[in-house]
């Protein structure tokens, strides 16, 4: 049985849909705002998947009762997936630049890149202060007991 379960691998238990707003600044010492800068205003979409890695279930993980009528589930704690930042729905809401930095940007295109790792690291951040884990960890026990009182096990869950 134990083997089946951690067969499951990781559990996908739940998903949240998180949307933040970065304000990034770029100053230069000793140079006016007006001349020299900039500040951004990114808001970003995510989604954050919270899983239960199964697999790593211990050997007294799960601990089937001397009459065969219970079973006793330790689980791991839930973890977070990195964010999914959604590129359709994140985009740049103000901007304000200096003189100089308006001539850069007529070079070329801005440099993305920078938002979108800051927006990666604030949703997490989101997800992490959250109820995500929390549900993750409900979820999986619900679905654990079900699938075990199926069986026609009664069931203790404890988290690790």
């Amino acid at each position: 049985m134990l083997k089946s379960v951690r067969d499951l691998s990781q559990y996908h238990a739940a998903a949240g849909e998180f949307q933040v707003v970065l304000d990034i600044e770029n100053d230069v010492k000793w140079v006016p705002a007006a001349l020299a800068g900039e500040r951004t205003l990114f808001v970003a979409a995510g989604s954050v998947n919270a899983y239960v890695d199964l697999g790593t279930l211990k050997d007294d993980g799960l601990i089937l009762s001397p009459d065969g009528k219970t079973v006793e589930l330790r689980l791991p704690k839930p973890q977070l997936d990195k964010p999914n930042l959604h590129h359709d729905r994140s985009y740049v809401f103000s901007q304000e630049r200096g003189l100089i930095n308006d001539l850069q940007a007529l070079a070329g295109p801005p440099d993305v890149q920078r938002f979108y790792v800051a927006a990666e690291a604030k949703l997490a951040e989101a997800a992490k202060q959250s109820e995500l884990l929390k549900r993750a960890e409900d979820n999986t026990r619900v679905m654990l007991t079900g699938m075990l009182q199926s069986l026609g096990f009664q069931v203790k869950v404890r988290t690790d």
